[in-house]
């Protein structure tokens, strides 16, 4: 089809294992089954998490797989002023204001409301800032979600029909923290529109933010990608596999091994051939071929 853009947008917290692969896999297959380009992302705003040189690492761990972006990959440490800029517009609509909350008093607060956050859940927030700056530390400023949608809905690829209610859900999100660093949730809907991107495609763990990001791309007048959220690769422990629960970084002196164990969780048939033939067979039997 015309006009597909994809990208694949690791953060350099470390090297890529095989949970990051899939997405890395999928995101490819998508843009190649739909003869679109595909672009690479390092989404390394939150510096204090990003390890020295992963980038690089990731970047060699993607080629050694045959997985090359039709562009230089762009750095989003580099963009700080067009976030500040999305910013400034939102605060200029009054869909942004500032916050001096800390995590602690948003639990305090919410179980003062009988409110329990769940294991790996979100922080609601309770709106203590929303009509005016409590305290004197240094504030975050919060998206306003009172002005969304009661509920948001869109239609994932694979997951099929999704709703949130923002408000009651997640309440207002931060866009850029206390301490200037600016969110995934702002940086990602900027970076999006300005590579043009037409079909995201990644792991499911971030479906969850979706309706995050469609409210900030109504707001900010910017086009809504086609999302498609693939499976997840767990570690022993159940929760999603990461380098806190056991992953490896992916041996690229066995690439195809490790292709082979991404395209398995994707439903892919297994491939003993070269890394090329093994992509083009998984590029003709990508089962979201005709879903856009």
């Amino acid at each position: 089809m015309g006009g597909y853009t994809g990208r694949f947008a690791p953060s350099p917290t470390g090297a890529l294992h095989a949970g990051s692969l899939v997405a890395a896999l999928a995101s490819w297959l998508d843009a190649r089954a739909h003869g679109g380009r595909w672009l690479v992302r390092i989404e390394d705003i939150d510096t204090p998490r990003c390890v020295p040189g992963a980038d690089e690492v990731i970047l060699t761990q993607l080629a050694a797989c045959g997985l090359v972006p039709d562009e230089a990959p762009l750095w989003q440490s580099e963009r700080a002023a067009w976030y500040e800029q999305a910013l400034a517009s939102l605060v200029a609509a009054g869909l942004a204001y500032p916050c001096g909350c800390s995590r602690s008093a948003i639990d305090v607060a919410n179980a003062a409301r009988g409110i329990a956050r769940p294991r790996n859940g979100e922080r609601v927030y309770p709106g203590t800032c929303r009509d005016g700056l409590h305290g004197t530390g240094l504030a975050a400023w919060r998206m306003r979600t009172q002005h969304a949608p009661p509920l948001l809905h869109w239609q994932d690829r694979r997951l099929g029909a999704q709703t949130q209610d923002l408000h009651t859900q997640v309440g207002d999100f931060v866009l850029r923290r206390a301490d200037g660093l600016f969110t995934y949730q702002l940086a990602v809907v900027v970076d999006d529109a300005a590579q043009g991107i037409s079909h995201v495609v990644r792991g499911e763990d971030l479906a969850d933010n979706t309706a995050r990001q469609r409210w900030l791309q109504d707001a900010l007048g910017l086009p809504a990608p086609q999302y498609l959220h693939t499976p997840l690769v767990m570690g022993r422990n159940g929760e999603k596999l990461s380098k806190q629960n056991g992953a490896q970084p992916i041996d690229i002196r066995a690439p195809l091994a490790a292709l082979n164990a991404a395209a398995d969780v994707l439903g892919l048939p297994e491939h003993g051939g070269t890394i090329g033939d093994a992509l083009a067979a998984w590029t003709a039997a990508w089962p979201w071929r005709s879903a856009t």
